[in-house]
């Protein structure tokens, strides 16, 4: 029999079926609310429970938003000829973070991983294909992850795209900032040779 009230197990148990969250960081944050007063657990309850209210994909690049159309496809500062491809919103967050991208977005909402029964058709690759039929599109920049699926599902992409006549870019990848040589995988180091850029 546990020593822990079943209604705290429980809360505990949820937290932990979140990413990155372990058995010790779920207690710490259920114990962390325990704390608190009961008019904040109600807020953050309420706040959860209303998560998805009004979340849809937008017609345009898939991204999530509360409108038809994203923020970002709706702004006429960006650059509507470039189309960076990305995995999820968490990747098109980072790069907005790093405000030097100017263009627009497609996200795919996955990668193709056969072993976890995800295809092309579980993805957003179809109307990623029809926008860039559709013209006007310059530059198509892949910004997958490196791992064997998202190289799987660049090269999918890519022969799709390519008979199209659009510029195919991808990030480069390489030593992240801060990192040391010494501690760089060789497949890493070559990627980085092969990204270098000019003075």
């Amino acid at each position: 029999m546990s020593y822990i009230p079943k209604n705290i197990e429980k809360v505990i148990e949820e937290f932990s079926k979140l990413p990155g969250i372990g058995p010790k960081s779920a207690e710490r944050l259920t114990f962390y609310l325990l704390r608190k007063p009961d008019e904040s657990i109600k807020n953050f309850g309420e706040t959860v429970a209303k998560l998805k209210e009004g979340i849809r994909y937008c017609e345009i690049c898939k991204n999530l938003t509360t409108e038809d159309i994203c923020l970002i496809c709706q702004n006429n500062n960006r650059d509507k000829t470039t189309i960076c491809i990305v995995e999820d919103p968490l990747d098109l967050i980072a790069l907005e973070k790093a405000n030097e991208y100017k263009g627009v977005y497609h996200v795919l909402h996955g990668i193709i991983a056969p072993v976890e029964g995800v295809g092309p058709d579980e993805l957003t690759i179809a109307e990623l294909i029809e926008r860039v039929k559709k013209g006007g599109i310059k530059e198509v920049i892949i910004a997958l992850n490196p791992s064997m699926e998202g190289e799987a599902t660049a090269a999918y992409i890519m022969r799709y795209i390519k008979p199209l006549d659009v510029k195919i870019t991808r990030i480069a990848r390489g030593i992240p900032v801060g990192g040391d040589l010494e501690y760089a995988d060789s497949q890493t180091l070559k990627r980085a040779l092969e990204g270098r850029m000019e003075y």
